[in-house]
Formats: structure tokens, sequence, C-alpha cells
């Protein structure tokens, strides 16, 4: 069996449908979560901004406080509801992004948690690059106008399997974070993201496998499901690709769940047949896995 993939892990990405009610978004995630668990995933993947909807005028009215942690239900129903479902589900589970308020900073960001099958939460990560973006007549954004950046490289270790390196949507266009978690040892890049149909048509298939071929590991990418009446339409097509850059699987534009069986040996086959590592020039460029990094917020 491979090194960085222990043992063989099935994935799943839930490719959810959000309205404007959070309680029927969290309903929902639940129902498709104990879905997935049930058909044999022990790691479940939510989507970016799963409990409401996306857009810079929602996140201060969805906005839950997680710290200090661990936060009340009251503070955040969402922390709770994802702890309670890894339990249930008995598997680890990342709860795409919510929208998170910080009291003593009051600021905003868009924050990710993971949770093991025992409920506790081992990771959190908040989105490192906003997503300001303006292409003429098709779709400007600017997340920055609300949302304050993350400021660190977030790398869990699920001791059964080996390390993973998670990241929210914009954060794939930054390559640095994925050639830091691959050189890290992870086996595997997940990014809950909400790219748009002008975005999506562009970059979607590409960015998940260019960061799959660049280092040779799985990335796995999570989608709302596409609604139309939204003020912001997500592209959907949540998928898996494989360390030789190959889609696994991939979803359509609706709410569904996709399923990828993952295999440490396919790692190791692809890095022997095209040895990057061994090939790389540090004595001309310098290598971004080494120096300054921030692991902690």
């Amino acid at each position: 069996m491979g090194t960085l993939l222990k043992k063989p892990l099935k994935l799943a990405l839930v490719q959810l449908a959000t309205g404007p009610d959070k309680t029927a978004n969290l309903s929902r995630a639940r129902s498709r979560v104990l879905e997935a668990a049930q058909k044999g995933a022990s790691l479940i993947v939510l989507p970016e901004c799963f409990n409401s909807p996306y857009g810079c005028q929602y996140f201060p009215k969805y906005a839950e406080t997680l710290l200090p942690s661990p936060p009340s239900k009251e503070k955040s129903p969402s922390f709770h509801a994802l702890s309670d479902l890894a339990r249930e589900a008995k598997a680890y589970l990342l709860g795409g992004s919510i929208p998170e308020y910080q009291t003593s900073s009051e600021k905003y960001f868009n924050t990710s948690l993971m949770f093991n099958p025992s409920g506790e939460l081992i990771a959190t990560h908040r989105k490192v690059h906003l997503f300001d973006i303006d292409i003429p007549g098709k779709i400007t954004f600017k997340e920055s106008e609300i949302l304050s950046p993350g400021n660190k490289v977030t790398l869990v270790d699920l001791p059964e399997y080996g390390k993973i390196g998670i990241a929210i949507c914009y954060d794939i266009r930054f390559p640095e974070l994925a050639m830091i978690a691959a050189r890290k040892q992870c086996f595997l890049l997940l990014y809950p993201g909400a790219f748009n149909l002008t975005t999506g048509a562009l970059h979607w298939s590409l960015q998940a496998r260019a960061r799959a071929m660049d280092n040779q590991l799985y990335v796995g990418l999570c989608s709302p499901a596409r609604d139309m009446v939204a003020s912001y339409n997500a592209w959907g097509h949540s998928m898996v690709v494989d360390p030789n850059a190959a889609v696994m699987t991939e979803a359509g534009e609706s709410e569904e769940v996709v399923y990828a069986d993952l295999d440490g040996d396919k790692i190791e086959e692809v890095r022997k047949g095209i040895p990057l590592s061994g090939q790389r020039r540090f004595d001309v460029y310098p290598d971004v896995s080494e120096g300054k990094i921030k692991f902690e917020e």
C-alpha cells in the first residue's frame, strides 16, 4: 500500500442544493451526508456556504460565532449540526464552509470546519484568498467588501489514512497552498467551492486537474448545486481527480452525491513513472514548502 495514503478511502462529495432557510439547509445536508455514509464513505465533503445562500449581501445575516470554541448552539447551530452529524455518520466530515463572525475583531470570514468520526473539531480553515474579480460584461464580485481573509495553511492528519490539505474555492487559484500540502506529505487536497457560470466554464475542471498534475495527488472540488433562481449561480460539477490528473467522477448541475475510491498505490505508481520530486531544482528556485509558512492564525 502507498505510504502517503495508509489504506483505501471512499470519498464522497455532496453537491447540495441550498436556499434561504438555514434550518432546511442543515436538514438537507444531514440527509445527504447520512446517505453517503450508508454507501461506505469515510470522508464526506459539503460545499462552500452550504448553510446559506452565497453572496456578500447574505454573509452578515447567516454568520455564526465560532469562538471561543466550542460555541453554544445558539451562537453556532451549524457547528453543532456538523459535530452531531459526523458522530452519527461515523465519518470524517468537512463542513464545506459557513459565514463566520468574530466578535473580538468584528470581522466576517468564510470558514470551513472539519470534524472526526467522534464529532470532535479537528481543523478550521478561513478562506485565505478572497474572491475579488471583475470580468467585463460577465461578473463582478468582491468578497472583501464584507469578508476578511484567513491567515494560514491548513493541513489535517487523519490518523487511519494520512494527511490532507483544506482550502476554499478561490484558494485553488494559488498553487502555493497545494505545493506546500503536497510537500508536507498530503495525499488529498479538498476545496469546497462555488465557482460561477463564467469562471466555472473557464477554469473549474482545469484548476482541479492542474493541482493534481503538478502535485501528483488526489484533488476534490465540492460545489453547491446550480440554482438559476438564486442571485448567484454556482457551476456545480463537483469532481474528484486522481494523481495523474484524470477525472474519476464528476457531478452534473443538480443536487447529487458523487463518490471516488482513493488508493495510495495510485499515488506511488504516478510518482514512480514521472518522478518529479527527485527532479526539482531547489538550487535554481526556492522550495515554497520551506521557510516562513503560517500554520496558525
